[in-house]
């Protein structure tokens, strides 16, 4: 593809008709390619089927586009950025679900929390499975916790010291090293276990009803030892960046669009190591699926220029030389005949002898 092509291409990209953008805008920030995004989504979650371990966090991606919902989030590397909710399997980091962060919802009930609310979108159509979620300290509730194992799935995150799930006697902060504490109700059970001095850990689990430490020297207690290994989306972040078509734009839905790419570029890899159960590094993969994306636009345009070919004279107007169209010996050579195979004019340097035909087609 000429460059030109490309930016024609990218200056007239929309996802939507624009006529009636102004009237949906009112009602859907995320009208201008909701209805794109809306079928991504849906291919998410129709087309795999995740193992029992699922986590969720958010993902900030890099954007300074002017938009109402761009997020500020000073701990992250890129600091600006549009927010999304993200739920991926954790052996495999396939993206399950995912909606992006639009400020306040209208339609979230007025006593339901911000990430109890997120939680319970992202793991809708997973729940009554038996599955178990991974959340860290912004998601995890005992509210939450109680409303997942009504639908049969249990939880596991860490939980912020100034949540009132935790007791008074466990809020203390001179703690010895390597102790730990444990709090039970009949939905979860609290962990407090002091890694270092002076700093407390707090994990809510309603997977193991029982707490036991190891016989290392730290003592690690099992539901901390369950919680490192089952993080997920930061390294799904991770892959993402590695390999990525993000470029700069002044239009978000351009800006999620790329994201858009980058997901569904990871997602399609796990779907075709677990189709056909080959292992292939995740780059030669993204290489040749932009060769077999690209094919079709590249056969055709073969095919266009074939046929224009076939319809000039087999040779110039008389008195009238034609340029060389090979240039495989020449740089710029006068030319009168015409290749046999290709039909492009054909000069002296880069044809064969018998019959007439260009170096290319030999």
């Amino acid at each position: 593809m000429l460059r030109n092509r490309f930016q024609d291409i990218m200056q007239h990209l929309r996802f939507d008709d624009r006529s009636p953008r102004s009237d949906q805008a009112k009602t859907d920030k995320f009208a201008a390619i909701s209805s794109v995004w809306g079928s991504f989504v849906t291919n998410c979650i129709t087309c795999y089927n995740p193992g029992l371990h699922i986590t969720i966090d958010e993902q900030l991606f890099p954007s300074k586009t002017r938009c109402c919902f761009l997020q500020y989030i000073a701990s992250k590397p890129d600091k600006f950025g549009i927010k999304f909710w993200v739920a991926c399997d954790l052996k495999s980091k396939y993206i399950c679900n995912v909606f992006p962060y639009l400020g306040k919802d209208p339609n979230r009930p007025s006593g339901e929390r911000l990430s109890e609310n997120v939680v319970m979108r992202l793991m809708e159509p997973f729940l009554d499975k038996g599955r178990n979620v991974t959340t860290d300290n912004f998601f995890t509730l005992l509210s939450l916790a109680q409303k997942l194992l009504r639908r049969k799935t249990t939880i596991l995150g860490t939980v912020n010291k100034s949540r009132w799930e935790i007791p008074q006697s466990a809020r203390h902060t001179d703690r010895n090293e390597f102790t730990t504490q444990v709090f039970s109700t009949s939905a979860a059970t609290l962990t407090a276990n002091a890694a270092k001095r002076k700093k407390t850990v707090y994990i809510l689990s309603s997977v193991q009803s029982v707490v036991q430490t190891d016989n290392t020297t730290k003592r690690k207690p099992n539901t901390v030892a369950v919680y490192t290994t089952t993080c997920g989306v930061d390294v799904m972040d991770q892959m993402m960046r590695e390999y990525t078509v993000r470029r700069g734009t002044r239009r978000w839905p351009v800006a999620v669009f790329y994201n858009m790419i980058d997901m569904a570029a990871l997602n399609a890899h796990v779907l075709y190591q677990a189709c056909t159960g080959t292992k292939e590094r995740r780059v030669d993969f993204l290489v040749e699926l932009a060769r077999e994306l690209a094919h079709s636009h590249v056969a055709g345009k073969k095919a266009r220029k074939e046929q224009l070919l076939r319809t000039q004279p087999s040779t110039p107007s008389p008195g009238k030389r034609a340029m060389c169209q090979v240039k495989h010996k020449c740089k710029n050579n006068h030319a009168t005949v015409g290749c046999v195979h290709c039909y492009r004019y054909t000069c002296g340097k880069c044809r064969l002898q018998i019959p007439w035909q260009c170096q290319d087609c030999e």
